[in-house]
């Protein structure tokens, strides 16, 4: 075909379906598995110092290094294999060599993994495993020794927590009590049909490692709920008190019993703002809760997931009536991951409920805001119509004034021309009085008008 461009993803899209393959465990052989997490979240993690123990380690026995910003490797120390995991809160580390110890579950099996440079690891142990993997018992005279199975069960597991199954149609059994033994190990037994490669063997181990890893790392949900329902319990107590409060203000704000009246608007809406303010608080704590969780409990979801979905790929059968992988996770696991999906939803209902009740509140707090306004627009009619009154007074004031001194000077001018005329003074200022009278008050009448004419047309602009 012509040649056409790549996307600059392709490659990386494709190989990724291939990355993290599984190592070829021997048969009999032994493994180790060592998962280590930073205690902070994975945003504290240092990926920097975690490649640099990883070589370290490769530089112990001449091994290569991975290719820059790898996040899986695999390669041969000496009579050992390694297989080297980087995961986005953890990094895995997978050993394993021919042969088994003379006593199962030999604590110094893990020293594999130098001492000395398990003392430098720049995070904590999150798990540990310690596998044994054997032919099946009785498997090389061509049958299944299954009474030497089961004291090997007895002896090497707690009974009321083993979980024993055929895997992968027959391939194998596997057997853990996901316990930690005195060394602080988890141990896990893989039994071995003859025929089994050591690559299927190994995928076997993958999956028990993926499934005690990822049980380990989705617990962390359960203490993270429980933590948050120890500070939720608080919470829900003050906003249950919040909404009591806000449901008796409100039945109360009707007519007054006693006086027949209603609350003010102003002590309604002072009480509406306060517990408005309450509210605003609580509901910035569960915000807080919220935004504190949601990584954690959305990682619990993730791994639970991925741990129903790795004991899916093992294709259980029952072995002599013991429970099976996913009879132990859904008596002792799923009730945990209960817990969180509880914590998480029981956090979503609170938040919920505030912001309900917020809305509520801010309505509350308007209708009053709304009534107290209304009220202070009444007020200011009542002050209009007083200051009309009142002008009307000073208006007839001002006219008997004017009027007064208006006469006063009048007289001043028509009593010489009246006086030829037979009027005397005061016979003068009578008849002028009424015409002055007249006169001031319709002067003073226009004006007013005129001025209100002019506050309407700037009101109207």
């Amino acid at each position: 075909m012509p040649p056409v461009a790549d996307h600059p993803l392709r490659y990386a899209l494709t190989n990724e379906l291939h990355a993290r393959p599984a190592p070829q465990v021997p048969v009999p052989g032994t493994a180790v598995f060592l998962a280590l997490k930073p205690v902070a979240d994975a945003a504290a993690r240092d990926r920097d110092a975690d490649r640099a123990q990883l070589e370290a380690l490769l530089d112990r026995h001449g091994a290569a290094h991975p290719a820059p910003g790898a996040t899986h490797h695999g390669c041969q120390l000496g009579r050992l294999g390694l297989k080297w995991e980087s995961h986005t809160e953890f990094t895995t580390y997978t050993v394993f060599a021919a042969g088994t110890p003379d006593r199962a579950f030999d604590p110094a099996g893990f020293d594999m993994l130098p001492a000395d440079w398990l003392a430098k690891a720049p995070d904590s142990r999150m798990t540990s495993i310690l596998f044994l993997v054997q032919p099946m018992p009785g498997s090389e005279d061509g049958s299944d020794d299954e009474d030497r199975l089961q004291r090997h069960l007895d002896d090497w597991f707690e009974a009321e927590s083993l979980a024993v199954a055929r895997v992968l149609d027959g391939a194998a059994i596997v057997a853990s009590d996901f316990r930690i033994d005195p060394a602080g190990h988890i141990r896990m037994a893989v039994f071995v049909q003859p025929g089994t490669g050591p690559r299927r063997v190994g995928r076997i181990v993958q999956r028990l490692c993926e499934i005690e890893t990822y049980k380990t790392m989705s617990m962390l949900g359960l203490a993270r709920a429980r933590k948050v329902g120890a500070e939720m319990g608080d919470l829900d107590r003050q906003l249950t008190a919040l909404i009591e409060s806000m449901a008796r203000g409100l039945a109360g704000a009707g007519p007054d019993a006693a006086t027949g009246g209603t609350a003010t608007p102003l002590g309604t809406q002072l009480a509406a703002q306060e517990a408005l303010d309450r509210l605003m608080a609580v509901s910035a704590e569960l915000e807080r809760l919220e935004v504190s969780a949601s990584f954690r409990f959305g990682a619990t979801r993730a791994y639970e997931a991925l741990v129903h979905a790795r004991i899916q790929a093992l294709r259980e059968v029952r072995y002599r009536g013991r429970q099976t992988l996913a009879e132990f996770m859904q008596r002792r696991y799923d009730p945990a991951m209960r817990t969180v999906k509880a914590a998480e939803g029981r956090l979503a209902t609170m938040s919920n409920r505030a912001q309900r009740a917020s809305r509520l509140l801010s309505t509350q707090v308007e209708v009053a805001r709304s009534a107290q306004n209304q009220e202070l627009l009444r007020s200011m009619d009542r002050r209009s119509d007083l200051q009309l009154r009142l002008q009307h007074t000073v208006e007839g004031l001002s006219v008997v004034a004017i009027s007064y001194y208006a006469v006063g000077l009048a007289a001043n001018l028509t009593v010489p021309l009246a006086e030829p005329l037979g009027l005397g003074r005061g016979a003068t200022m009578a008849l002028l009085t009424p015409l002055v009278i007249a006169l001031v008050w319709v002067l003073v009448r226009r004006v007013r008008k005129g001025l209100s004419a002019r506050a309407r047309a700037a009101e109207g602009g």
